[in-house]
């Protein structure tokens, strides 16, 4: 009887020990049990698209390209999401590439008060608010070393992405008598500048009496530098949103926009007997 009774006991022993072996889970200082690798299951992640790939979802800056060129100037964060990496960009030394890691952050022209726009015909000042734009350009003129840095935009599912830059001479679309060089003398001499515009000249401004309605008049040639605006003398910028920029058109108009004061003038030349001269101006600014 005794002997049966040693049996049992070491059975019941036995009994506990496997069990306890079983259920025991090692504990971490915050109470949470570890789990035996051999019981994990592998997860299996989907493939990652490249980062440089990924398009972004367009927001509301999309819709108006002035806004979302704006926002691509100042926005840090924004700029290196809306950028195609590799970057290509294009010289007269050949094509290079721009890496995400490279890539320093181009304000453009968003510190500066104002920036200029380009047109060889009124009816596309309206351009400046067309939503249905699917490309646009971004252009430097520097006025002192002759060169025209241009950023190509395209429309990418409706987000803004900035796809390649090239930098070229200006005398590719601007020779000694074209528009281009003929501003540059005329921001920066005053001498030349009274000989280039037009006696009387054309104004358009807002009405000091009533800001709701438009003054259209004329200014004697002794009191266009009592109304004259300040004019870039080293660069000029350009946004082009499909517009015609025909180095041999015998007109142009250069607006000038700011950014937050209301700035808006208008600047009208024309090109007679060989002579640029201009012969319009108007400053509707707030």
């Amino acid at each position: 009887m005794v002997k049966y009774s040693w049996v049992w006991l070491c059975f019941l022993s036995l009994i506990c020990f496997l069990m306890s072996c079983t259920g025991k889970k090692t504990q971490l200082n915050d109470g949470a049990p570890l789990v035996s690798n051999d019981t994990l299951i592998p997860v299996i992640q989907p493939e990652q698209e490249p980062e440089e790939e990924k398009v972004e979802a367009p927001t509301r800056v999309d819709e108006l390209f002035d806004d979302f060129i704006w926002n691509f100037a100042s926005d840090e964060r924004l700029q290196r999401r809306r950028v195609r990496f590799p970057l290509q960009v294009a010289s007269a030394e050949g094509t290079t590439q721009i890496e995400r890691n490279d890539w320093q952050h181009d304000n453009l022209f968003s510190d500066q008060p104002t920036y200029t726009l380009m047109f060889d015909n009124e009816s596309d000042l309206d351009l400046e608010g067309d939503t249905s734009l699917s490309s646009a350009e971004v252009e430097w003129i520097y006025l002192d070393s002759k060169m025209r840095q241009r950023y190509f935009f395209e429309r990418d599912k409706g987000a803004w992405m900035l796809d390649s830059i090239s930098l070229t001479p200006l005398a590719l679309i601007d020779d000694e008598n074209g528009f281009i060089s003929f501003y540059s003398r005329f921001a920066n001499d005053s001498i030349y500048q009274l000989d280039h515009v037009t006696n009387p000249i054309e104004f358009v401004t807002l009405d000091p009496d009533d800001e709701f309605s438009i003054l259209e008049t004329t200014l004697g040639i002794s009191q266009w530098f009592a109304f004259k605006p300040d004019l870039p003398t080293d660069r000029l910028t350009n946004i082009n949103y499909g517009q015609a920029n025909d180095g041999r058109s015998r007109r142009k108009i250069l607006k000038v926009n700011g950014f937050q004061d209301g700035t808006s003038i208008i600047l009208y030349f024309r090109k007679r007997s060989g002579e640029w001269e201009m012969y319009k101006f108007e400053d509707t600014s707030i």
